[in-house]
């Protein structure tokens, strides 16, 4: 069976329901994907959860080396990070219970993405969170 992406409105409905997202990989150097996203995602009004080893804060939010470190669950988990670290990463989201992931554009691992989704997690795969909710979300700030 081949992994499928929510549908629109699902993806819709998800963006609007969240509203911390830890953010695996997150760089503190402007000029990556991943601080590009995440800073508009913040702009948006969501929290972000800086999730990088050896970093203590991007985006004037504290770092946190792995997902286990975190001190509270995230409403969502959206990985900026090689395919080969998606399937641990998805081991980390069923054992703390988190309920949602997201994997960013070019974030491609399907054996992963159906394991999670056989766990009961909400998958996005290859796609930009902050570019869905630019089109799909109006968002209070």
């Amino acid at each position: 069976m081949m992994f499928t992406n929510p549908d629109t409105e699902a993806i819709r409905q998800l963006l609007k329901q969240i509203h911390t997202v830890a953010v695996v990989g997150l760089s503190p150097n402007e000029s990556r994907p991943s601080f590009r996203v995440a800073h508009g995602l913040q702009s948006m009004g969501y929290r972000i959860i800086p999730v990088r080893p050896m970093v203590a804060e991007v985006l004037g939010e504290q770092a946190y080396p792995d997902l286990a470190s975190l001190p509270e669950l995230p409403d969502i988990v959206d990985v900026f990070r090689a395919a080969e670290h998606v399937p641990a990463i998805v081991d980390d989201c069923i054992r703390l219970g988190i309920k949602r992931l997201w994997l960013q554009d070019g974030v491609i691992h399907e054996a992963a993405a159906r394991r999670a989704q056989e766990s009961g997690i909400t998958v996005v795969m290859d796609r930009c969170m902050w570019r869905d909710c630019t089109a799909l979300c109006e968002r209070e700030t």
